[in-house]
């Protein structure tokens, strides 16, 4: 076995089921992989303060949040990325002329552009938000991530002319109007990166789980990619392996074939 040393595991798709329950194989491995001394990162485009109770069911402390703007190991803060202003404030106008809405995060709150909408409710819903306030311009707190709700086909391009950003759309059943906000130089990989440069781990000895195309830059600058047997289509082509479904065991069968698992 390799000298394996950190694990990025996504959260939705990955570690959570649909049901929003976590296999007692994946809690066994990453217990098991902890055991052996191996950092484990949850890596989500969630906002870290929505992810407490998963992480302490899974006695994690570390975490990379909003699609890799805002990582923290063990307590401390290892980088801190926020979104451009002229980035957000073209978003809000685009929003507004097409009838989309969004979540803007901060690392203290959700600011939603409506609390109201059907499909913003079924959003908080999805994914237990508990810390939602309506967007206001006099909201100063950074902007570290975007989510945009209620899409139509053709909305997605108007939002990819704005920066260097492209869109992922949310891989959760029942929100495919949905999709993230990822910055071409901030996002999982570039989190992922910078993680193993400050705690001076190599690429070789990192591995990550992912189902999304919000992972595909998480996946490629690890020296063991999985892409989890429900992941999308899409992401296959980023990861060096294929590992079985979040509702079989697809964490742990993935670090039983690299010989951490018995």
């Amino acid at each position: 076995m390799s000298d394996y040393k950190i694990i990025f595991l996504d959260i939705d798709g990955t570690v959570l089921r649909p049901d929003d329950q976590i296999e007692n194989s994946t809690k066994t491995a990453i217990a098991k992989a902890q055991q052996k001394d191996i950092e484990v990162f949850l890596a989500t485009g969630r906002p870290l303060h929505e992810i407490s109770d998963i992480a302490k069911e899974l006695h994690i402390d570390s975490y990379i949040g909003y699609n890799g703007a805002y990582a923290i190991h063990k307590g401390k803060d290892v980088l801190k990325e926020p979104m451009k202003t002229s980035t957000v404030n073209r978003f809000l106008t685009i929003a507004e002329e097409q009838g989309n809405e969004m979540v803007l995060y901060t690392n203290k709150k959700n600011l939603f552009t409506s609390m109201e909408d059907p499909e913003v409710q079924k959003f908080m819903k999805i994914f237990h938000m508990n810390k939602n306030e309506r967007y206001s311009s006099e909201n100063l707190d950074p902007i570290l991530g975007i989510t945009l709700i209620k899409l139509s086909e053709n909305d997605p391009l108007l939002y990819e002319k704005v920066d260097n950003l492209h869109l992922s759309r949310v891989n959760v059943n029942g929100l495919n109007h949905c999709f993230d906000v990822i910055r071409d130089t901030v996002n999982k990989g570039f989190a992922v990166t910078q993680i193993l440069e400050y705690l001076n781990i190599d690429k070789e000895s990192a591995i990550a789980f992912g189902d999304g195309m919000n992972d595909k830059e998480m996946l490629s600058v690890v020296g063991e990619g999985f892409a989890m047997g429900n992941a999308d289509p899409n992401l296959f082509a980023y990861a060096k392996h294929r590992t079985t479904e979040v509702t079989n065991s697809g964490i742990y069968n993935g670090l039983k074939t690299l010989g951490i698992l018995r």
